[in-house]
């Protein structure tokens, strides 16, 4: 058993990191001109710099490292190690590509793609969702061929998730840093202690960026901080919960607790979709039928909402 000195140091390490390395990357990336403009769908009024995701990601890998030095990933099960270097690496490549596109605007099926083939490599390392649960039978269902495209869509589609509800102050973040946290909590539960690192170094990037982003807002994360983070959330889901519920007496349940976890982006970029489908119009054309546009549109304020 991990010792909890190392989960608090990695916590910490993250929160502070954010601290000081948000206002050095809003400074310079309003020098650079990388804001986002305010129009008619977003809720913002002013220019705004849309790199604070890098300050998440640095306050998260740097705990992750420091706690790496100091020996805690060094009672880890060998047998795990390629699945959380798969979490690892695979956040990293998502972060790229959403930086990317907040430097120079990629197109949706690019990102798609690339989004697809990353997703692809670190399933092949071992991050693999190979059962689905059935709750009402009480048993599990095991995916053989289609864990692929079900883990796939499972890590693709959460990191898009966190993008698209990232369109109010401190939402992204905030869910995020919640779902890390009760991740985190969990996966000491099923004694997974990589996974459980991993997650609480999230939580203290994310609830550590609140500081310059909750309401009003003085940066925004951009894809990079939203891409990086629903991709580590989902990698987190799948080694520490998924796989390690088949062995455990309470498999139906830990299998369905990621899901209940990171249900606010789920539903809401599941309800999005049908709802532009079913006006004819293609699900990745941004509009204001998001779930906070709907509680601001009821009178509902930022801060509540």
């Amino acid at each position: 058993m991990l010792g909890g000195y190392y989960y608090l140091i990695a916590f910490v390490l993250a929160v502070i990191v954010v601290w000081f390395m948000t206002p050095v990357i809003n400074h310079w990336g309003r020098k650079a001109g990388y804001v986002d403009q305010p129009n008619a769908r977003k809720m913002h009024h002013r220019p705004m710099v849309r790199l604070g995701g890098v300050s998440i990601f640095l306050g998260s890998v740097v705990a992750l490292l420091v706690v790496w030095w100091l020996g805690a990933f060094g009672v880890m099960d060998p047998k795990a190690e390629w699945e959380v270097w798969g979490v690892i690496l695979g956040g990293l490549a998502f972060f790229g590509i959403g930086l990317f596109d907040d430097l120079f605007d990629l197109s949706p099926f690019s990102r798609l793609l690339a989004q697809v083939a990353i997703a692809s490599v670190v399933w092949s390392m071992g991050v693999q969702i190979n059962f689905v649960t059935l709750p009402l039978l009480g048993n599990l269902l095991q995916l053989d061929v289609f864990s692929l495209p079900i883990t796939v869509i499972w890590l693709v589609g959460l990191a898009n998730a966190i993008n698209w509800i990232d369109g109010l102050d401190g939402l992204a973040a905030g869910v995020c840093g919640i779902s890390a946290v009760v991740l985190f909590v969990l996966c000491l539960f099923m004694d997974q202690s990589a996974a459980a690192l991993i997650a609480v170094a999230l939580a203290g990037g994310a609830l550590g960026f609140l500081r310059y982003n909750f309401n009003p807002a003085q940066i925004f994360m951009g894809d990079g901080g939203a891409y990086f983070m629903g991709f580590t959330l989902g990698g987190v889901a799948v080694i520490g919960l998924v796989k390690v519920a088949a062995v455990t007496t309470v498999a139906v349940t830990a299998v369905l607790l990621p899901y209940l976890v990171l249900a606010v982006p789920i539903l809401d970029m599941s309800v999005v979709i049908f709802s532009r489908l079913l006006k004819g119009k293609s699900p990745f054309k941004a509009d204001k039928g998001h779930l906070h546009h709907r509680l601001i549109n009821a009178g509902i304020s930022h801060r509540l909402t």
